[in-house]
């Protein structure tokens, strides 16, 4: 077994991250570690060769390819990446993205006027502009509702369970928040909401790659997730799960070739699309492998905490949360001076790039403004403090 690498500013050179930049951004749209490009290069190259056998035989299988007998170029990245997030390959599909596949579920579904479903005021805000856009198509409506914060796994728990209805038919819940960072008890809310007759659809952006992961464990109906944040793939990669007893009728989006011949083949085949996103998501598997996983969700976890924490006491704020609930992002509360506002976000977050080089993801929730942490295995505590140091010069 390889030595496990030593985390921290050395890791930098698995990446192309501009030098002198603290980069404490990973959970927005991700950074593609050098051997996962590489190896999309490679698959652009070799596709170019002969696009024709690449795209329309060893792809998707659409046409005969006799000189490869085994799973098409898509079922075998599918297994690679599903066997990592707990998956059967049959129930696993490639999907651009969280956005596409909660859309997919959404338009699939039969809802009848009046009917309702049911959202948290953490959902990420393309996944509710979605639910509401399909809620207008049948009559129905969304509920949104307000999450406690401080927050503890039970309040939060309590919060969604008790705002169901008897109209409530869907409820989006997420694993981890967007720009809250909250890891939710999905696995019992899961459970309450399908006891009062609630389907689930869990939106897993930030989880893959992040915790350790069994989508089939949590008990809910289909389960999306993103691959460019933490799991090291190309942009962009996502994935839908769906027990064989939610496939029939479910589609995506866009209907092409594969309609009618069952979920994998009706997903996998959309109409001409570059692939090589999804065909190298096994290259940023392996690498969490050779690296260990438990090893890197340790570093990125102990380190979020502890910088969190010392955002906290610095700006004299509160995490809020318990460390259960903090996965490898957390959201600090900056000094209530610094501002209440979407516009006094965006300003200082711009400022901190410009002037101390320093990216993070911040915003205006609930009275005041919020920075969101990321941890990856090429940060250290030191950016962190760099971090704290720069907002007290600024407010």
């Amino acid at each position: 077994m390889p030595t496990p690498p030593l985390f921290g500013p050395a890791m930098r050179r698995h990446w192309s991250l501009e030098p002198g930049l603290v980069y404490l951004n990973h959970g927005t749209v991700g950074v593609v570690p050098n051997r996962v490009r590489a190896a999309q290069q490679a698959l652009r190259d070799e596709m170019e060769r002969n696009p024709s056998r690449f795209m329309l035989r060893e792809l998707t299988g659409d046409k005969p390819a006799p000189w490869r007998p085994g799973p098409t170029r898509m079922r075998e990245a599918a297994a690679a990446v599903a066997e990592f997030v707990g998956a059967r390959s049959e129930d696993f599909v490639f999907t651009p993205n969280v956005t596409h596949a909660i859309n997919a579920v959404l338009r699939s579904l039969s809802f009848e006027a009046g009917d309702e479903i049911l959202m948290t005021d953490l959902s990420y805000g393309a996944i509710v502009y979605g639910a509401r856009s399909r809620a207008e198509e049948f009559g129905g409506s969304v509920k949104v509702i307000e999450m406690p914060h401080p927050s503890t796994p039970e309040a939060a728990r309590d919060a969604i369970l008790g705002a169901v209805g008897p109209r409530t038919k869907l409820a989006i819940v997420d694993h981890i928040t967007s720009e809250s960072a909250q890891l939710l008890p999905l696995r019992e809310i899961a459970a309450g909401l399908k006891a009062r007759g609630v389907m689930v659809l869990a939106d897993g952006a930030h989880a893959p790659g992040a915790i350790p992961l069994d989508v089939t464990s949590y008990g809910v109906d289909w389960y999306a997730g993103n691959l460019h944040k933490w799991c090291y793939a190309p942009r962009s990669c996502g994935f839908l799960w769906a027990p064989p007893e939610r496939q029939p009728g479910l589609h995506p989006s866009t209907i092409s070739w594969g309609w009618g011949k069952g979920f994998a083949p009706e997903f996998d085949w959309v109409g001409t699309l570059d692939p090589t996103n999804y065909l190298a998501a096994p290259e940023g598997v392996a690498m969490l492998h050779e690296w260990g996983f438990e090893a890197v969700f340790e570093h990125n976890h102990r380190l979020v905490w502890e910088g969190g924490t010392l955002l906290a006491k610095r700006w004299e704020t509160e995490v809020g949360v318990p460390e259960s609930m903090v996965g490898t992002m957390v959201t600090v509360p900056l000094p209530a001076r610094a501002g209440t506002t979407h516009e006094e976000a965006a300003r200082l977050r711009l400022a901190l790039l410009l002037e101390d080089k320093i990216e993070i993801q911040m915003h205006a929730w609930r009275g005041r403004l919020w920075a969101r942490l990321s941890a990856q295995v090429y940060n250290d505590l030191s950016e962190e403090e760099q971090l704290a140091e720069a907002v007290l010069r600024r407010v």
